[in-house]
């Protein structure tokens, strides 16, 4: 199929697990992160799909193929008083880059945020990509450049949580 075929944007379901979970290991190669995962096919089924799903996500089809996708949540603000969400994970794969498939899950995401009455969303991005830095910059996303992000994982919250 060509790169410049039609698209669209839907939310995933239960039969597109597959599809996602190859596209987040290409984004973990991509994001030189692929020994750092530990997640399976049977996770994102039970986090998205699950008695009590905690993310959600949406998938680009070209034809039959999906060829990108975006894992998101809620997240709440204290200042603002309402939810927000974070976009956990988005990717296109490179050869369909360039063809407003981004661009297009982002401007989805947005009105979900809208529809919801979410007040901001809010994403990482590595310091070194600079592609998605310069995409972000172009729909006027904002880094937050006063805020650095901390995480326990592993053994630390268990070191933690026996405190």
């Amino acid at each position: 199929m060509p790169n410049d075929a039609p698209f669209t944007i839907r939310p995933a379901t239960p039969a597109d697990i597959p599809a996602v979970y190859a596209l987040i290991m290409e984004l973990a190669a991509y994001e030189q992160l692929r020994e750092t995962v530990i997640s399976t096919p049977e996770d994102f089924y039970a986090a998205l799909f699950g008695e009590t799903p905690v993310a959600e996500c949406l998938v680009a089809d070209v034809g039959e193929e999906t060829v990108g996708t975006a894992l998101f949540f809620t997240n709440f603000s204290t200042f603002m008083g309402r939810a927000g969400m974070v976009l956990e994970d988005i990717y296109v794969q490179p050869t369909r880059r360039g063809k407003g498939i981004g661009r297009a899950i982002l401007r989805r995401l947005a009105q979900i945020a809208q529809e919801r009455g979410y007040r901001r969303m809010e994403w990482a991005v590595l310091d070194w990509n600079q592609p998605a830095i310069d995409f972000y910059l172009s729909l006027d996303a904002q880094p937050m450049k006063e805020w650095t992000v901390y995480r326990l994982t592993g053994e630390a919250i268990a070191r933690l949580a026996r405190e």
